[in-house]
């Protein structure tokens, strides 16, 4: 099922009749979700994500803008008339019910032509429970479970009624780390199998990438990129999205244009074309960095940290934002680590300039 969004918006009142503003959670917000993709709402507490996901299920009304399920305008269709299945943070399982009770129970309140007989229920409960591989476990209660198996509950709850839309709130929160990275890979396995239409909201950068087809990056309300996840953390359209995505995070150095030549503090670092004199902001990935003993950026050299098929170089540079300077390097490069500094060339293609005042992006050629 496409789901198209159209100028979305909401605003929720001020709290004080007296004074205070209304708060925009979510502004203008346009994108067209195709059929059969996985789709991430990513960005920091606040940026609005789960609302959009609240007003796409039906539990919040947007203030303006409309929502369409195919070619169907669902704006103000009810939440239960949606076919959407929709899960939250904390699971939501009901205590007293097995785990086989729990599964059937949106399927007990259809009506009319969608009514099933209890064999039927059963036989769906069964399906979805094995789509999650937690079959074996139908007759225990929630409390009986570990916090992963509760998730799947949930999740194949949410899948029982067939919904033409997935809805994943924050799903993998308050799962411990092995769990995290188990799950999201089931729930990657069971949209590609299922070919159900998933929006998934997350404030971890790493899910999101992992597992999604397209993902969409919020900040206080609004849309800043939306692209395939490689493609946005290549080519970042402004500062906040590429230090949002990146782990290591990007290293962020005060720097400027002269003459068609980049500057990092007083260290000529690479040629920018007819990019026009003006101070800015210099983002370089972790892995944009080769050490070269002619290279133009000179860092103090801390440490170095060997992690296998990789070298995390920790250094320092006065003109870092950040209190450090981590650069990513192939263990093919020797680096004497009783050296004070380290001289360092930059890949062109990992190295990002931004607007000062604005933080936006300006694209260079290197010539």
């Amino acid at each position: 099922m496409k789901v198209v969004l159209q100028n979305l918006t909401k605003i929720f009142p001020s709290r004080s009749k007296k004074a205070g503003e209304e708060v925009i959670a979510v502004n203008d917000f346009t994108l067209e979700i195709p059929d059969g993709k996985l789709i991430g709402l990513l960005g920091p507490s606040g940026c609005g994500k789960s609302t959009t996901l609240y007003m796409i299920s039906g539990l919040q009304k947007p203030s303006g803008g409309k929502i369409f399920f195919g070619d169907d305008d669902v704006t103000d269709l009810s939440a239960e008339n949606r076919g959407i299945g929709l899960v939250f943070q904390n699971y939501a399982l009901y205590p007293h019910m097995t785990v086989k009770q729990n599964i059937m129970f949106p399927l007990q309140n259809l009506k009319g032509a969608d009514k099933l007989t209890k064999e039927e229920m059963i036989d769906r409960a069964y399906y979805a429970a094995k789509l999650v591989q937690i079959d074996n476990l139908m007759e225990r209660k929630p409390s009986e479970l570990s916090g992963g198996q509760q998730q799947r509950v949930a999740i194949a709850r949410a899948l029982v009624k067939m919904p033409k839309v997935l809805l994943l709130d924050e799903p993998l929160s308050n799962l411990d780390a092995r769990l995290r990275l188990q799950t999201r890979e089931e729930i990657r396995r069971i949209q590609k199998e299922t070919g159900i239409t998933t929006i998934f909201v997350t404030h971890d950068q790493e899910e999101a990438m992992s597992i999604s087809d397209m993902i969409v990056v919020m900040k206080l309300g609004v849309v800043q990129q939306t692209g395939k996840p490689q493609e946005i953390y290549d080519n970042p359209t402004n500062l906040f999205v590429a230090k949002f995505l990146g782990t290591p995070p990007i290293n962020v150095f005060n720097g400027k244009v002269e003459n068609g030549t980049l500057y990092i503090g007083n260290d000529a670092v690479l040629n920018v074309g007819d990019v026009a004199d003006q101070d800015v902001w210099v983002g370089v990935r972790p892995e944009g960095f080769t050490p070269d003993e002619n290279g133009g950026l000179v860092c103090n050299l801390n440490n170095i940290e060997v992690m296998g098929r990789d070298v995390s170089v920790v250094s320092t540079h006065e003109a870092s934002v950040n209190p450090i300077v981590r650069s990513i390097i192939n263990t093919d490069n020797k680096i004497d680590g009783s050296s004070e500094t380290i001289k360092y060339t930059l890949k062109p293609h990992k190295v990002f300039i931004f607007n000062k005042e604005t933080e936006e992006r300006i694209y260079f050629e290197v010539k």
